[in-house]
Parts: C-alpha cells; sequence; structure tokens
C-alpha cells in the first residue's frame, strides 16, 4: 500500500467530531433506547452494509449484555423466524428501509406500523440509531 492509498484515521484527524458523534449512543440510552433493541438495529445494519468490524463488534456487545446466540444468529433471517417480537420487527423493517433507501418504499406503511408499537420519540430514537451506525459502518468501511 502506497501513501496515497493508506488509509484516513478519521478519528485522529477529527477527533473531537468523531468524539461528539460516539456520545451520541450514549444520549440515545439516556432518552429511553432499550439497550438490547439498539444491539439489534446495530447488528442487522452493519450484515446490510457488510461491516464487518461493526458486525463483530455488535455481535459481541449484544452477548455481553444478554442477546442470545440463538437470536443473534437467525437476525439476518428475522421476517421468517419467530424470535422476535412484533415491535422489534418493525423497528428492524424500518432500519432496513432506512438503510437500503429504496424508492418504492412505502415509509408511510412503516411509520404507521412502527406507531403500533411506539411513541414518536421511540420512532425518532430509532432513526437516529439506524443513521448513527450507517455512518459508523461507512467510517469503518473507508478505512479497507
Amino acid at each position: 500500500m502506497n501513501a496515497m492509498s493508506k488509509p484516513v484515521q478519521h478519528e485522529l484527524v477529527l477527533g473531537s467530531i468523531i468524539q461528539h458523534l460516539g456520545e451520541t449512543h450514549d444520549l440515545m440510552a439516556k432518552k429511553g433506547l432499550p439497550q438490547s433493541l439498539s444491539h439489534l438495529i446495530e447488528l442487522r445494519v452493519s450484515q446490510i452494509n457488510e461491516c464487518a468490524y461493526c458486525v463483530k463488534m455488535h455481535s459481541s456487545d449484544a452477548r455481553k449484555d444478554g442477546e442470545t446466540s440463538e437470536r443473534l444468529d437467525r437476525l439476518a433471517a428475522w421476517r421468517h423466524v419467530s424470535d422476535f417480537t412484533a415491535a422489534e420487527k418493525s423497528a428492524f423493517a424500518w432500519a432496513e428501509a432506512l438503510t437500503y433507501l429504496d424508492r418504492n418504499t412505502d415509509y408511510a406503511a412503516l411509520r404507521a406500523d412502527l406507531r403500533d408499537h411506539y411513541e414518536d420519540e421511540m420512532i425518532s430514537l430509532i432513526t437516529t440509531c439506524v443513521s448513527m451506525i450507517n455512518l459508523w459502518n461507512r467510517v469503518q468501511i473507508s478505512k479497507y
């Protein structure tokens, strides 16, 4: 690898900005986003984005916080298993829609499904969680 293609160490170049972005996760937890749901969203989005570093980290963090290996092993197939609650599944559908960004997605229907399970503040927290993990995946992938 030559000097021109060497990865940019974002955390060194933009230390304070990266630190402030990291603080967002603490703020989401303080506002009430359950850590268990956060772990699952972060893992699912990282799977979609094929960020190996983040998949490993979020799987490990989820297990440390009590998530079962069985649920984590089946997260990629969440639509086809009964391991997850209807509320979790609505959050996963929202996370996937905000990650894939398909022009044909019916966001209104997905929001309606979310509102069957969550208040608007939690929907905003879930949306922020999805946005942040997409950001982190892209930062991490840019280092490959």
